[in-house]
């Protein structure tokens, strides 16, 4: 009778197989894909490494790691990704929360007291996950997530009811500026827009481009050579002139060439600044008003 295959046989095969593919970080990815097949924590394998598995087990594990051998995200394979230690539903009607964007939740908690109240409004919300991050991190501040699309949206609710943050968060389906039509002020302004140029999403890996939502990184354009990736740069100005408090702050992520045509869009601002990520690179705009005297 042959030998079934067992936990320890499916990850070293998985894994050989994503290398061979050319998928990056193959161990954790065939870690993560097992994992999610058999309804365990990546670290629940360890434990038991050498148990047969069942035939429904196995088809599945194979499916995944072809899929994935295939370039497809394994964070939409498994469904989640985690973001600044929260965990958030994905699909591939958002993008995959990036480590990068994580910058902008450090420098909210730079600038407020996690015990204050504050109202806030995230653009381009996403899977929700800057939005939610933040209603969980300070519990006393409500706030706007607001994205052009209604799937999109829907993710994000499902991740502010998993972090019990549904109360305190109002989910908007529009452009970003419909923020102006509310008539009302906010503490803090984070947005997310698609920044990458058309030039550039031609360069993207596979991965990114064949799987992503194209809406949520390339910005609608009708120039002739396509999207330059700045296009909601003076939208957003406008945004943040109209709906900022005496005081407020509003952080963009960009992309790390565009430092310079963002500072010149928001000029006119008391307070102009950019960040750096972990890698170096420019990533997040910081704007602030000036409060009253």
């Amino acid at each position: 009778m042959q030998k079934r295959p067992t936990v320890r046989d499916i990850l070293a095969r998985s894994e050989d197989y994503l290398a061979e593919r050319g998928v990056d970080s193959p161990r954790l990815s065939a870690q993560m894909l097992v994992a999610h097949a058999l309804g365990l924590e990546r670290l629940g394998l360890f434990l038991d490494m050498d148990r047969p598995l069942a035939d429904g087990e196995l088809a599945l594990c194979r499916e995944l790691v072809v899929r994935r051998g295939r370039g497809e995200p394994a964070a939409y394979l498994v469904g989640e990704r985690e973001f600044y230690g929260l965990p958030f539903r994905v699909t591939p009607d958002v993008l995959i929360p990036r480590p990068e964007t994580e910058l902008m939740i450090d420098m909210v908690r730079e600038f407020f007291p996690e015990d204050g109240r504050e109202r806030f409004a995230d653009l381009g919300t996403g899977s929700g996950c800057l939005a939610v991050t933040l209603a969980v991190r300070f519990p006393g501040w409500s706030g706007v997530a607001v994205d052009a699309s209604p799937a999109a949206l829907a993710v994000a609710r499902e991740n502010a009811a998993r972090h019990g943050v549904s109360g305190r968060i109002e989910f908007v389906a529009g452009d970003f500026s419909v923020l102006c039509g509310r008539r009302e002020r906010f503490g803090l302004i984070v947005a997310n827009p698609p920044y990458v140029s058309q030039a550039e999403y031609l360069e993207l890996s596979p991965e990114v481009a064949a799987f992503e939502p194209r809406s949520a990184l390339v910005p609608d354009s009708a120039a002739p050579g396509g999207a330059t990736g700045r296009e909601c740069f003076p939208v957003l100005a406008r945004v943040a002139g109209d709906c900022l408090s005496p005081g407020g702050v509003f952080l963009m992520e960009m992309g790390c060439a565009q430092a310079g045509a963002a500072k010149e869009t928001f000029a006119g601002f008391p307070h102009v600044a950019v960040r750096t990520d972990l890698a170096g690179l420019d990533r997040v705009l910081e704007v602030r008003l000036l409060k009253k005297p």
